[in-house]
């Protein structure tokens, strides 16, 4: 087996690390990341209390702690680590070791924030209250709402969070899932056999993933002289590969030069990894005419399920997604339309503060509105969040306003992917400087920027609110 780092050996045309520095910090990178706004800041008071402690939880807290002269700031997370999430791809591919991607979560606590280690178990929101787990009750004035998602692990049946490996069944989706989908991708590699990818019928975080470790494995056997000896199989419940129009032709384009198969509307529901057969269902769509309480006829999308299963010798499958079990507990869900089924909060899509309790912003994973679920994402709110809390906080109408900003950087080989960065509208919004190339296009500019840079903006700069 290889060790970690492969990235190494990867032969990049046309550019080194050194001079893509060079090129960023000329570019006017480097100002346009770090270089911190000049706001005054606000006598406003109130206890503000911030659930999750995670990429979302923290920046609210660096930039409501500068944006306020006296914060009372409370954050909830029972975390010991905080981890880069964006990285288990690379740790899944052999790029960074799995060291690489984290940080002790009390050297990522803001100064001058209270950090309470616990669990939340229930929030009241007309009672101004946090339950937690073994701190009691936690009243606020001003509630942040960023717990993230929920993982259910138990929603594909055969396989559990702890035994991802087994019978060559993985998901990057967690840090030791990660470690041990590079462990198997070598493996399948290196014996051949039939590797199946999928994602999930739920929104999900970072939505790029699956189809980021499918072409990677097909590198990985292009570049070991094996690809011959593999068929490589992708799975999406989505009626489509990608939904942005800017960037699916090419990335289209791709799956068929690398011959890799496309199945839409397909989800999985279950692993038998002693047989290495995976379950999954045909989602079959189709409408018809009913009558609502009032006797109009209206057209309704119908949907029926056709079980079938498929023999892999490598697996790379998603769990469903939802909203923390506390947040759908605690009336602070959607109670119709699409985002309801899975309990993500409800919010106002360009505001951020939630649409009936006032004192409430969502930020991150958790908010129910119509964008892609990426620490990308993230950077982009909570700057407006962060502001118009504080207006709450003065009295004030909130005035900013989310355009739902997303990115998702799609590695499509060892040292080039496609950065694709898009609005609520699925129109692209390629940010300087990456607009002087065709990101319509993989480029080995955006594999620099996920590798080498990413991640130090990350730590350095958007936990501390300087992005």
């Amino acid at each position: 087996m290889e060790d970690f780092k492969i990235a190494s050996e990867v032969k990049l045309t046309g550019i080194s690390r050194r001079k893509f520095l060079k090129m960023m910090s000329a570019a006017g990178l480097g100002t346009m990341a770090f270089g911190a706004s000049g706001c005054s800041s606000s006598s406003a008071s109130g206890k503000i209390v911030i659930i999750g402690g995670g990429a979302a939880g923290i920046s609210m807290a660096a930039r409501l702690k500068r944006l306020l002269s006296n914060p009372n700031i409370t954050i909830i997370d029972p975390s010991d680590l905080h981890y880069y999430q964006p990285g288990f791809t690379l740790i899944a591919s052999g790029v960074y070791s799995p060291d690489e991607v984290y940080k002790k979560q009390s050297d990522c606590i803001p100064s001058g924030v209270k950090w309470v280690k616990d669990s939340v178990v229930g929030v009241d929101p007309d009672k101004n209250k946090v339950m937690t787990l073994k701190n009691g009750v936690i009243d606020y004035d001003f509630l942040v709402l960023a717990p993230g998602l929920q993982i259910n692990w138990d929603g594909v049946e055969g396989i559990t969070r702890e035994t991802l490996g087994q019978g060559d069944a993985y998901c990057i989706y967690d840090h030791q899932g990660a470690i041990r989908t590079w462990q198997g991708m070598q493996k399948f590699v290196e014996k051949g056999g039939r590797g199946i990818y999928t994602d999930t019928y739920t929104k999900h975080k970072c939505g790029g993933a699956p189809k980021k470790i499918c072409l990677l494995s097909e590198h990985l056997a292009r570049k070991k002289g094996t690809r011959k000896n593999l068929k490589l199989d992708f799975f999406t419940a989505s009626k489509v590969l990608y939904d942005v129009p800017y960037f699916t032709p090419r990335l289209l384009e791709i799956y068929k030069e690398r011959d890799v198969s496309i199945s839409t509307r397909v989800r999985v529901k279950g692993v038998d990894t002693f047989a290495k057969k995976v379950h999954m269902e045909k989602i079959v769509v189709s409408s018809e005419k009913q009558k609502d309480a009032n006797g109009v006829e209206k057209v309704v999308e119908k949907r029926t399920y056709e079980p079938f299963v498929e023999d892999y010798d490598f697996l790379h499958f998603l769990p469903p997604m939802t909203a923390p079990d506390f947040v759908k507990q605690s009336g602070l869900s959607w109670t119709e339309g699409k985002l309801a089924p899975e309990g993500w909060a409800a919010t106002n899509k360009e505001t951020l503060v939630h649409n009936k309790y006032k004192n409430i912003m969502v930020v991150g994973d958790v908010a129910g509105i119509p964008t892609s679920k990426t620490s990308a994402a993230i950077r982009k709110q909570a700057p407006v969040a962060a502001k118009n809390l504080v207006s709450i906080m003065e009295g004030k109408e909130p005035a900013e306003k989310y355009n739902g900003y997303a990115a998702c950087p799609i590695v499509t080989e060892y040292g080039k992917l496609i950065m694709c960065e898009f609005d609520y509208d699925k129109k692209e919004q390629i940010s300087f400087p990456l607009n002087f190339w065709d990101m319509s296009k993989e480029q080995a500019v955006g594999w620099y920027l996920k590798v080498y840079m990413l991640k130090p903006l990350y730590f350095y700069g958007m936990l501390n609110g300087l992005v």
